[in-house]
């Protein structure tokens, strides 16, 4: 009996679909939860902060809301290759309780639908080797593709959370 319980646990598991907003970062391929994600519009002007690290851009105004811009190729110190120089053309606006900001990629980001069981959560193993990497969620393998599936809201250190609430508080 209990064994047929694990098996129709199981069976769940690998039935559920994840939504999963993929992008490029450097040469790789990253995805976020979809519920991560409010919209994706083409990067506003972006107005440049003192004293802040080298991976937050500045400030934007979308839709009336002043939003704090990451590049996470530099977040993660990712190889550019030359097309990508010329600048990022989308932000990825994400949204949680506390506050939004905005995630620059260069092309538009594609949806894709994934079953549970394609994500490998064992990278676990990286995270509690490197505290500074514990936002990968795991690797998502879909055909050839593999996916590195983040958590976007444990990217944003405690102390920045704490001055991006600051910042765009209106």
């Amino acid at each position: 009996m209990a064994e047929a319980i694990v098996s129709k646990q199981n069976e769940n598991t690998s039935q559920r679909s994840l939504q999963i907003v993929v992008f490029k970062l450097g040469q790789e391929e990253y995805g976020l939860r979809i519920d991560q994600i409010k919209e994706v519009v083409i990067t506003p002007t972006i107005t440049r902060m003192p004293q802040t690290p080298s991976y937050v851009k500045g400030v934007a105004n979308i839709r009336g809301n002043v939003i704090a811009i990451f590049d996470l190729e530099d977040r993660f110190n990712l190889q550019r290759n030359e097309a990508q120089l010329s600048g990022k053309k989308y932000t990825l606006v994400v949204e949680s309780e506390d506050f939004k900001m905005g995630l620059l990629v260069n092309e538009v980001p594609n949806t894709i639908s994934v079953n549970a069981s394609d994500l490998d959560e064992s990278v676990g193993i990286i995270a509690d080797a490197n505290a500074e990497v514990n936002y990968i969620k795991g690797i998502i393998k879909t055909g050839t593709r593999l996916i590195i599936l983040i958590d976007i809201f444990k990217v944003v250190d405690q102390e920045l959370t704490t001055n991006l609430k600051k910042a765009t508080a209106a």
